[in-house]
This record gives structure tokens, C-alpha cells and sequence, in this order.
């Protein structure tokens, strides 16, 4: 007569609930990630109290004329976006520490000023925004 012993372990191992934490703390992560680090310009803003101790090398101006931008280098009128990165390329070429100071009119839209941010950002350039005192 046979005896079977009924307390055998069972060597299989379900990982379904692991694979679902897992999955739930990658979700978690990359949304967390996302809200850390925004996108954002490091922009020096002066206090219009104090005088900087930098000197810009040369200004950008943006002037806004009816629907449409002006841009300048110095006094100089350039066309566009890509005007102004040449022209800056060209004078700030050889330059220890390159700053640029930024002259906007109230009136010019954001969206003008972050594309010349950008500009001196991917030529790493320093920018002063200029104010009134």
C-alpha cells in the first residue's frame, strides 16, 4: 500500500505581481522626472539700482513695427533670427567670456525675445536683458 505525502512545495514562482510594480514605479519615475527638470533659460537679470560689473561686448536690439520685428546688432538693422546669429557670430568671434546685452521695446512679444535667448544659449553666450532704471 502506498502513503502519498500531501506537503509538497510547489517550486513555481508567479512574477505578474512583480512585473506590475514594476511597471506602476517606471510610470511614477518618468512622470516625476518630467515635472523636476522644466525646460528653462538661465537669463542674468540686472537690478536697475546697481550698475554691472560686465560689460556687454554688443547689444541685440528688437524693435516692433507694425506686425513684423526689427533687429539690430549695434546700430546695425540685420534680417531675422539667423541675421542676428551671424552678425554675432561675427563680432563676438575670438571673444573671452562673450556677453550680449538684450534692448527690448515693451511691446515685443516673448516669443522674440526667447529666440534671441536661444541664439545666444547655442553660441553660449552671456545675456544681460537690459532694463530702465
Amino acid at each position: 500500500m502506498a502513503i502519498k505525502h500531501g506537503s509538497k512545495v510547489d517550486k513555481s514562482f508567479s512574477s505578474s505581481a512583480m512585473t506590475d510594480l514594476m511597471f506602476l514605479l517606471l510610470i511614477f519615475m518618468l512622470i516625476a522626472t518630467t515635472l523636476i527638470n522644466p525646460n528653462a533659460l538661465k537669463l542674468m537679470l540686472p537690478k536697475s539700482s546697481n550698475q554691472l560689473k560686465d560689460k556687454a561686448i554688443t547689444t541685440v536690439s528688437i524693435q516692433q513695427s507694425g506686425s513684423s520685428y526689427n533687429y539690430y546688432v549695434e546700430l546695425e538693422q540685420v534680417k531675422g533670427i539667423d541675421g542676428v546669429e551671424r552678425a554675432l557670430q561675427a563680432r563676438l568671434e575670438g571673444q573671452e567670456d562673450p556677453t550680449v546685452s538684450l534692448h527690448c521695446d515693451k511691446t515685443v512679444a516673448i516669443d522674440e525675445v526667447v529666440k534671441v535667448m536661444n541664439v545666444a544659449k547655442d553660441n553660449n553666450y552671456k545675456l544681460i536683458l537690459a532694463t530702465q532704471p
